[in-house]
């Protein structure tokens, strides 16, 4: 596992930022709530009349006076967005980078199989996502105690699973990407996921594009829908897993027949 130490040594810098920033945001969220609180009552009337806007977030279904609401909400769209970046950019970036940095001829002259590479760098990506998510719990978990809050326990589990598989979906899809790009593959990771995230919105706005949420990843993300129906969507997931799945092993078929330059 000597390729998986080298790849967490280097990606630990970024780890750490990724992590930090949006553990530090969630964090603010939580605080800002007991401050709140006592206002969220008008303020969900009037994100409720805001049309479009408020169907695009779900935000007539949640009640922002309560914690979960606000969480799923708030913090909700930026472990979403933050996650997904994070996930993405550590995907689309770790296989192609061998030829962007002119290590690859140096790698593969070892005595280690491509598929064996392959394998150890995928394991590495999963190993961080794992690492900032677990992380990212703990500091929720924590910052609601602190707050005086009792921890929505059910709730907090479903919302973090979530959006845990949403950024294994984009690892898997992002990594197949990586083995198909020979430079820079970051612009790809970030659009992949920003596509995602407003196709989600899409189909939250017009009810005939409703079928777009088995597409995106955040489909199965939707805090209204989660806090709601107090599950997940086994369906979207299972569409979305593979999706992942189809992606890696287009990336597993594609680097090892690549003319590596």
């Amino acid at each position: 596992m000597t390729l998986v130490k080298h790849e967490l040594k280097q990606g630990k810098l970024s780890l750490i930022i990724w992590t930090g920033s949006i553990g530090l945001l969630l964090a603010v969220c939580i605080f800002l709530f007991p401050e709140m609180k006592g206002q969220m009552e008008d303020v969900s009337n009037v994100f409720s009349s805001m049309g479009s806007f408020t169907d695009a977030f779900g935000m007539d279904r949640l009640n922002f006076g309560t914690l979960t609401g606000f969480y799923a909400i708030e913090c909700g769209n930026v472990l979403g967005l933050g996650g997904a970046f994070f996930a993405s950019l550590c995907a689309a970036g770790i296989l192609s980078k061998e030829e962007r940095e002119r290590t690859a001829e140096f790698l593969l002259s070892h005595p280690v199989s491509r598929v064996r590479m392959i394998t150890e760098k995928l394991i590495s990506v999963f190993v961080q996502i794992t690492a900032m998510n677990l992380a990212v719990y703990a500091i929720s978990a924590a910052c609601i105690t602190f707050v005086g809050e009792d921890i929505p326990w059910k709730e907090l589990n479903l919302l973090h699973s979530a959006y845990y598989l949403l950024q294994i979906e984009l690892m898997g899809i992002c990594f197949g990407i990586s083995a198909f790009m020979r430079r820079g593959s970051a612009g790809a990771g970030l659009g992949i996921a920003a596509m995602m995230y407003f196709l989600n919105l899409v189909a939250n706005i017009t009810e005939s594009a409703e079928f777009l949420k088995y597409l995106t990843p955040f489909g199965y993300c939707e805090g209204a829908d989660i806090i709601t129906d107090g599950s997940l969507d086994g369906g979207k997931i299972v569409i979305g897993m593979a999706a992942g799945a189809a992606g890696i092993l287009a990336g597993y078929v594609k680097y090892t027949r690549k003319d590596i330059q």
